[in-house]
């Protein structure tokens, strides 16, 4: 009778006395029962998402797990009626932009967002895409915009509205291979080291890139520099990546011969250059998947997906560490915990839904057409 209940509590009725608040005091362990139970009442009507970065004691309760986009597709190809997203916020809105008409997309923790993202504002980027305008009628040259998925729903839309695409890291080369076929340049949007390391393996080269400073005048570029550059790279990065420096590298060849190193295109272009390898985070865990017995790899990406990958491959002879000893963690990824998971999963089961990510139509429509396109290359 005990373990039974222990097995299979009762999920609570989500009152003011289960409030978030009353959630968020509860010990992690507890949470695990409830959220099984609450996946088992709400069966195949809700699908849980669990991005790469999210901690362990969340993960291993989604239904489908890989980076954004990947599980944006999963969710919507999928008869779920609710998707919980367990990722970040702009995750959430590009699955409710790919959802159809009777889907709806739940995050967990509103609070869950992406710094990334918020360095490009749509007002900022209005701003700067009005300046580009008017040199392109001196400057003799098209320009499109494109964006990385790591962005606001806003940008993606502005991008579509306007010609451009939408592009992931592991298609930002063939992204922008289309776009220069289309136009003479090119406004990346907003992580300036995934726009350098494409550009840079494509042959172009730094002299040819500028960084567009929104907090500056014109950018902190003068319209020279402008007219001349076939890259304009959003100051913008991502706070988890950014912090791999080389003499990381550098300190793994000394004190590790033989390893591997292997780092995420949102790194530094200096540590891109110094690894042997740069891919996106699925590239990653396939180059360690098809590596041989024995092979060793120090790897440059958030430190939740670290730790999962060494003890997945331990077992099969291979040795995972992470680029730096402190260890990066995404702290926004972080902030879904058990509770959040278990709160939103209870008031689904009682009939309410609780922070549902809904983008407004036009933005939805334009955005749609970025990532369409994107299908398209």
């Amino acid at each position: 009778m005990n373990g039974l209940l222990l097995d299979e509590p009762p999920v609570q009725a989500v009152g003011e006395e289960c409030s978030l608040d009353h959630y968020l005091v509860q010990p992690d362990e507890t949470m695990d029962a409830r959220i099984r139970a609450a996946k088992r009442k709400l069966g195949t009507d809700a699908v849980v998402l669990g991005h790469h970065y999210q901690r362990d004691e969340v993960i291993r309760f989604a239904d489908f797990t890989g980076d954004s986009y990947k599980l944006s597709k999963a969710a919507a190809e999928s008869d779920a009626r609710t998707i919980v997203f367990c990722g970040v916020y702009f995750m959430a809105e590009t699955a409710d932009i790919l959802a159809r008409p009777w889907q709806q997309v739940v995050l967990p923790d509103l609070n869950a967002g992406c710094s990334m993202a918020d360095m490009a504002e749509i007002g900022q980027v209005e701003e700067c895409w009005e300046l580009l305008e008017r040199l392109k009628e001196t400057a003799g040259a098209g320009i499109l915009p494109l964006t990385y998925m790591n962005s606001a729903a806003e940008i993606k839309a502005f991008c579509g509205e306007r010609g451009g695409l939408v592009c992931t890291s592991s298609n930002a080369r063939a992204a922008f291979e289309w776009a220069f076929a289309r136009a003479g340049k090119i406004l990346f949007l907003p992580d300036q080291h995934l726009g350098r390391n494409t550009a840079f393996a494509m042959g172009i080269p730094l002299s040819e890139m500028v960084v567009w400073d929104p907090y500056q005048i014109n950018g902190g570029v003068t319209p020279e520099r402008l007219r001349a550059a076939k890259i304009i790279l959003w100051k913008g990065h991502c706070s988890v990546h950014q912090r791999f420096l080389p003499e990381h590298v550098d300190r793994v060849r000394r004190e590790e011969p033989g390893m591997q190193v292997v780092v995420h295109p949102e790194c530094r272009w200096e540590v891109c250059q110094k690894a042997d390898a740069m891919g996106s985070t699925e590239r990653i865990i396939e180059t360690i998947e098809r590596a041989p017995e024995g092979s060793s790899f120090a790897v440059g990406t958030e430190i939740h997906l670290v730790n999962r990958l060494a003890k997945r491959f331990a077992p099969l002879g291979k040795r995972v560490i992470t680029l730096d000893e402190s260890g990066c963690l995404c702290t926004t990824m972080y902030r879904i915990s058990p509770q959040h998971l278990a709160w939103a999963l209870e008031n689904l089961v009682e009939g309410r839904v609780v922070n549902r990510i809904q983008v407004d139509e036009r933005v939805k429509y334009w955005a749609r057409v970025a990532l369409e396109r994107m299908l398209e290359i």
